[in-house]
């Protein structure tokens, strides 16, 4: 058996690795690398591995960075099966054809932009693409055994992650020739606690595993108290009449604050002032929640004792259309407008930061890290003036940043899964991906102890048999 790291090796994004066997070819995740506009677009649109000859993909999740690159796969020939939980295959579809989108949007204004004797540029894949795609999916269960082919020499199953919803631990079990392989890929490993999702499962150990070292270096804030700080905002802005803008990332980050604001207004912690959900993704992909609401964890499952929507209540609205989101910015009093994206680079909460950001009375929750060079995180660092649709705004709002509420696993929750995992097995071989050389590194030596060899940190291509 060879596997080769085609994606995620030395950095966090692009998550793509090969698995080989005499007979078999597996793609464990197809992401999108993220970064600059030339540099993205050079690394996605070529492959390292034919996809016309690959038998099967297993996706751990539906982030763009583990999914983003699979409808071009299908455009380049690849018409095998796509194994993901069934949630992952809903959120999924929705975030390819979002990403589709943008792709022809980008392709367009680049196009324009380089006249003259350059090449039309086209998009990576289109809406048919995604299509295609999506009709491959072969969606599965937590903790069900499938095979993979029509033989018995592959099957797979899914653990909880903890991640975002429908997010997956693959455990592979693999023959080859007279050789029997167990192999797990951790996807992403969420964390213990959080709110809405279940914690990740620990697994029975692995003759290979490969684990994604993220936060490997670094231990998160524990969680604040976000829904007690959210009344504390929001209430504040009520006495000053001002709004409470919240930038959110579309999938996870939206529903959490949603979740939150319904508990309050249904303690009657909060009086029922306008609020309204900006983001026509964030709306489709909070539909797929309510669908997997029994499938949350506890705390959901009291709530839906008493309440069928968990993220739905009277005095929110989610706003439909562009006029009614250019409407908002007229409105006078108390509101509060979650809308993407969370680093505030783009989509419609841009317009809202701009109305917003030049007047005291209003104030600004920015949820988590902002990255460097992102208009979130000159507004984090109380920049006198941000540049906003070539205009430079003042920023005289109340600007508070909310920590804690990270999806990825730190060095305690690796230490912890990683304990409990060696408890029910052994780690062979243990391959470190998806994160910069330090935090990799620094993940290698925390959990030496719990595995047969030293974690190997593989570079982009590096192959290594089994």
């Amino acid at each position: 058996m060879k596997i080769t790291f085609l994606g995620a090796a030395g950095e966090v994004t692009g998550s793509q690795h090969l698995i080989e066997t005499s007979h078999r070819r597996i793609l464990l995740d197809c992401g999108f690398f993220q970064g600059r506009r030339a540099e993205s677009r050079k690394k996605n649109e070529t492959f390292h591995c034919d996809p016309k000859n690959l038998d099967a993909v297993v996706l751990s999740h539906a982030h763009i960075d583990h999914c983003g690159n699979l409808p071009q796969l299908y455009s380049k020939g690849f018409r095998g099966p796509v194994f993901c939980t069934d949630a992952t295959a809903d959120i999924a579809e929705i975030m390819l054809m979002d990403s589709a989108k943008i792709q022809r949007e980008d392709a367009k204004y680049l196009s324009r932009k380089l006249e003259g004797d350059h090449p039309p540029i086209d998009p990576l894949y289109t809406e048919k693409d995604v299509k295609g795609l999506v009709s491959n999916f072969e969606p599965c269960s937590f903790s069900e055994w499938y095979q993979l082919c029509d033989n018995d020499e592959v099957r797979l199953r899914f653990h909880r992650a903890g991640h975002v919803l429908g997010s997956a631990i693959v455990e592979l079990e693999l023959k080859d020739g007279t050789e029997h392989k167990r192999v797990v890929f951790s996807g992403d490993l969420g964390r213990r606690g959080m709110p809405l999702l279940r914690d990740p499962d620990p697994v029975e150990g692995a003759d290979v595993l490969i684990c994604e070292s993220t936060y490997g270096s670094r231990v998160h804030p524990p969680p604040q108290d976000i829904k007690s700080q959210l009344k504390k905002i929001i209430g504040e802005c009520f006495v000053k009449g001002g709004r409470v803008i919240i930038p959110a990332f579309s999938f996870g980050r939206t529903q959490q604050i949603v979740y939150y604001l319904n508990e309050l207004t249904n303690s009657g912690e909060l009086n029922c002032l306008p609020m309204f959900l900006d983001s026509p993704l964030a709306s489709r992909l909070t539909n797929v929640f309510r669908r997997y609401n029994h499938t949350l964890d506890a705390d959901v499952q009291e709530t839906l004792k008493n309440d069928d929507d968990p993220f739905g209540f009277e005095c929110l609205t989610e706003i439909e259309n562009q006029q009614q989101s250019i409407e908002l910015n007229k409105r006078r009093g108390t509101f509060v407008v979650i809308a993407a994206s969370g680093m505030c680079e783009n989509g419609r909460v841009v317009h809202h930061l701009k109305q917003a950001l030049p007047h005291e009375k209003n104030t600004v929750v920015l949820m988590g890290y902002q990255a460097p060079h992102t208009t979130g995180r000159e507004i984090a660092e109380r920049k006198e003036r941000v540049r906003i649709f070539g205009r430079d705004v003042p920023v005289r709002a109340n600007v508070v940043q909310l920590e804690g509420l990270s999806a990825h696993a730190d060095i305690v929750d690796f230490k912890w899964w990683f304990e409990e995992s060696t408890k029910r097995g052994h780690f062979g071989k243990v391959f470190l991906v998806h994160g910069e050389p330090d935090s990799a590194q620094a993940l290698a030596t925390t959990i030496r102890d719990y595995c047969d060899e030293d974690p190997i940190i593989p570079a982009f291509g590096e192959s290594f048999e089994i």
